[in-house]
């Protein structure tokens, strides 16, 4: 009886050693599995724009976003025009999202009454294995202010302008992001009044920032490089300053900018304020998720 009980008791000794080692074995894999699994950082950006320039973020798959854009005249005008705000152009989008990953819009902007369709691709996100987001982005424009009584020889493609752009971002930190965004913008039809030329074909450098300043607020920055503006032009590169507020299932967006349009187009080349000179409007952006 007595080496029956021994025998017993080394048995559960012995099994109960090896379920440890065993835990550990797995454990340890659990844990290496784990740091080889890819993480994906926090989104670089909250809002589908930094100020004017278009950011990485996509709406999941199944949101629905409103976003109203109002840009107001010239703070320069004084008090004459209420510092802009007797003047406005308003912009309505429509977001959505069919697919994860990819974001279709329509959108109706008040400056030169242009009618806009864009769609938004990514490509990738930033994560343990990748060190940006990756996003491509495209948009058509069609100038619906254009009269035909001015330009005999209209056609419905004159009307058009096209932008294409490659962002790439990256959150540097828990409280900065960074994004660079080379653009490409076809006009097919210019005023030379007001481009100096025929630039038809216009090849620009983005760059864009936030910082997370507290819980639910941050300073944005965003600011285009024309390589093909002439000397001649009176537009200039656009340079848009914001604050983002967080509320709930909105976001707030105040900003001052020297363009007055806010569709990708007008506002990447037909910047006619000028910061040096006070000339630049305010405006906002009211984001709303369904």
């Amino acid at each position: 009886m007595h080496t029956k009980i021994k025998y017993f008791f080394a048995f559960l000794i012995a099994f109960t050693s090896i379920s440890s080692f065993a835990q550990d074995d797995l454990l340890d894999e659990l844990d290496n599995e784990t740091k080889n699994a890819k993480q994906f950082a926090l989104p670089a950006f909250k809002a589908m724009q930094i100020g004017n320039l278009q950011s990485t973020k996509i709406a999941d798959k199944g949101d629905l976003y409103l976003i109203v854009s109002h840009r107001f005249g010239s703070l320069k005008d004084g008090i004459d025009e209420f510092f802009g705000l007797d003047q406005a152009n308003t912009k309505i989008q429509l977001a959505y999202s069919f697919w994860d990953g990819v974001q279709l819009s329509l959108s109706r902007d008040s400056f030169e009454k242009t009618y806009s369709g864009t769609a938004k691709v990514r490509f990738t996100k930033q994560s343990t294995k990748f060190p940006l987001n990756l996003v491509g982005y495209a948009s058509a424009d069609i100038n619906s202010e254009i009269k035909k009584a001015n330009y005999p020889n209209l056609k419905f493609g004159d009307r058009m302008s096209y932008t294409m752009q490659l962002l790439a971002s990256r959150r540097v930190s828990k409280n900065f992001s960074l994004e660079l965004a080379p653009s490409f913008v076809r006009q097919n039809l210019q005023d030379l009044n007001f481009t100096g030329d025929r630039t038809h074909n216009q090849f620009l450098m983005g760059l864009g920032g936030r910082l997370k300043v507290s819980k639910r607020m941050s300073l944005n920055l965003d600011y285009a490089y024309n390589f093909n503006k002439h000397k001649d032009s009176k537009y200039n590169n656009p340079l848009t300053l914001g604050i983002d507020i967080e509320t709930g299932g909105h976001v707030f967006q105040l900003l001052f900018s020297n363009a007055r349009g806010s569709n990708d187009s007008a506002f990447l080349t037909k910047a006619q304020g000028d910061w040096g000179k006070g000339d630049i409007s305010f405006g906002f952006n009211v984001v709303r998720v369904f």
